[in-house]
């Protein structure tokens, strides 16, 4: 034992668990009047300051406590970008609990099962996704939740301008006897929540697509919200007071952190209850926005937009976007527009983004081949990353730094998941050998940038949403007429990648791919559904196993088509 260990024990006075939640106490202190969220919509304008947006956090805390959650219970929210989305990001870790965001996409088995397995003691559902929650509480094997209802004062119901995407009624309907204004009305704003007694206590749960079988649930931790949220800010170059805009949802693993980072900065949250051209341009124009991020499919948005609709913006945007690298034609066209796109990369079990491509100003005069060459790695660690690599998962040793030796993308830090919850299996499979296993399989360049080559999980990214391959292949094998069947995925020009089906029939069966369709959306959530079927014989190796890389050769020539 030094003479630095004798006498310098950790006390409260000078080691307090790391939390998030101290981010906002500290903006509504020193900046109680400045504005922390904006809600415009057709029927009403709100404002909160941030003095006001924490006795509203301080009010949610106090009335989920006085209806009888403790410490380490689930709240569950299935909400759009709205405001009462980041008042429960801070309310429900101020009451103790953890805060489960819901996929407003998946389906209501599984948000059936979300619910289920993780027990969750309250639900507060926006009133346009009533319908498929009332139908995912009916499938509930477990104790039913307290239902909250939030009729968003500024949107017009009745207009169907909703968030589904298929064009379905989105009007919805009322579930339970409370609204979530008349909850908080219950709670105290000068509510004395207190912090974690260990900053290794669970703050957030968020349920991964599931590759197979059931979603994953990931449990993040108070540090690493904090750390991931300060990483965002020193990542994003934000500066005190940005202005935000939430093109990305929140439930994306708490929207990539940011509903805690914009608090460090006292930054200013811009909500936006669906991605639409208009609408983002003119809030782009309105709030002065600084920032914002989403899938390709937000870039693509932007940039398809028609004249008129764009401005001329008098500030540089700051676009961070995670998925397929942004092509170069789309970074010039949002360059011309005034955005200047940042490339991330993560996943839900590393609190979202922990990889950037860092840029360097002199790689703007390579020639435009290298240049993209550049665009396509997924980069360096964040800051508050400790280790990123790229392994052999047999060896567990890294890969030649050669660009060309393929290898599995690893992680280690504060910024990795607990784990899986009630899945120590999984876990311990996911942490072997003392790192997380990304699934995704890569190459390490010699400058130290990774990029991604393929990935171990067939996973298909639409509009940001991941889809299982195997979960609408084993959808598709429920059809009667259906024999096998492979899904991989085709580029699709709004959507980054869509489902491609090839389907072999049973003998003297027919069916139209039509059917098929209609098949899969009776079944699963409508975004995953083949948007397109081909039929035929599956090329096969020697030992019966579908060649999917020939696969997804012919569904990047239908790509191609569009």
């Amino acid at each position: 034992m030094g003479i630095y260990d004798l006498d310098l024990d950790k006390n409260p006075a000078n080691h307090q668990p790391l939390t998030p939640l101290s981010f906002l106490a500290r903006s509504a202190t020193a900046f109680p009047e400045h504005p922390a969220i904006i809600h415009d919509g057709p029927r009403a304008k709100q404002r909160w300051t941030y003095a006001e947006y924490y006795a509203d956090a301080r009010r949610l805390a106090s009335a989920l406590t006085k209806r009888g959650v403790e410490r380490g219970e689930t709240v569950a929210a299935m909400l759009l970008n709205t405001p009462p989305m980041l008042i429960a990001h801070y309310g429900v870790a101020m009451a103790g609990a953890v805060l489960n965001c819901l996929n407003v996409r998946l389906d209501a088995r599984i948000i059936a099962f979300s619910l289920d397995h993780g027990e969750a003691k309250v639900v507060i559902v926006e009133r346009e996704l009533a319908g498929v929650m009332r139908e995912a509480l009916a499938l509930m094997q477990g104790p039913k939740p307290l239902i909250v209802d939030y009729v968003d004062p500024t949107h017009n119901y009745s207009d169907g301008d909703g968030e589904d995407s298929d064009g379905e009624d989105s009007e919805g309907e009322t579930l339970g006897e409370l609204e979530f204004d008349a909850l908080l009305g219950e709670g105290d704003p000068d509510y004395a929540w207190t912090k974690p007694s260990d900053e290794w206590e669970a703050i957030a749960l968020n349920y991964t697509s599931g590759t197979t079988g059931d979603p994953k649930g990931v449990v993040f931790h108070h540090r690493g919200a904090y750390l991931l949220a300060t990483g965002n800010v020193v990542t994003t170059a934000m500066p005190k007071h940005p202005v935000y805009l939430w093109t990305l949802p929140m439930f994306h693993c708490n929207g990539w952190c940011f509903p805690w980072s914009l608090a460090v900065v006292a930054g200013t949250h811009v909500c936006l209850r669906a991605v639409r051209a208009e609408a983002i341009w003119d809030a782009l124009l309105t709030h002065d926005v600084t920032h914002m991020c989403g899938a390709p499919i937000v870039m693509a948005t932007i940039c398809a937009a028609p004249d008129e609709a764009k401005r001329e913006l008098a500030q540089t945007v700051e676009f961070c976007t995670a998925g397929a690298p942004p092509p170069e034609a789309v970074l010039a066209i949002m360059s011309d527009n005034g955005f200047n796109v940042t490339h991330l990369y993560g996943l839900t079990e590393s609190y979202g983004p922990a990889v950037v491509n860092d840029w360097h100003a002199d790689w703007n005069e390579l020639e435009t081949g290298a240049r993209a060459k550049m665009k396509a790695r997924q980069g360096v660690r964040y800051q508050a990353l400790e280790e990123l690599t790229v392994m052999d998962p047999e060896t567990m040793e890294p890969v030649p730094a050669d660009g060309q030796t393929l290898g599995e993308v690893m992680m280690r830090g504060n910024v990795i998941m607990k784990g899986y919850l009630k899945n120590p299996a999984t876990t311990q499979k996911a942490f072997a050998g003392g790192w997380f296993h990304t699934g995704d399989l890569g190459v390490m360049h010699p400058d130290g940038y990774i990029q991604l080559k393929d990935r171990s999980k067939d996973i298909i990214i639409s509009g940001g949403e991941n889809i299982s391959s195997i979960e609408v292949e084993d959808t598709l094998y429920k059809h009667p007429a259906v024999s096998a069947a492979a899904v991989v995925a085709m580029p699709h020009p709004k959507w980054g990648e869509s489902p491609c089906a090839f389907v072999e029939l049973k003998a003297g069966r027919e069916v139209s791919s039509d059917e098929i369709v209609a098949w899969a959306r009776e079944h699963l959530a409508h975004f995953k559904c083949p948007r397109r079927v081909e039929f035929g014989p599956l090329p096969r190796t020697s030992t019966g196993k579908i060649q999917k890389f020939k696969l997804r050769e012919r569904a990047e020539a239908f790509g191609a088509q569009h």
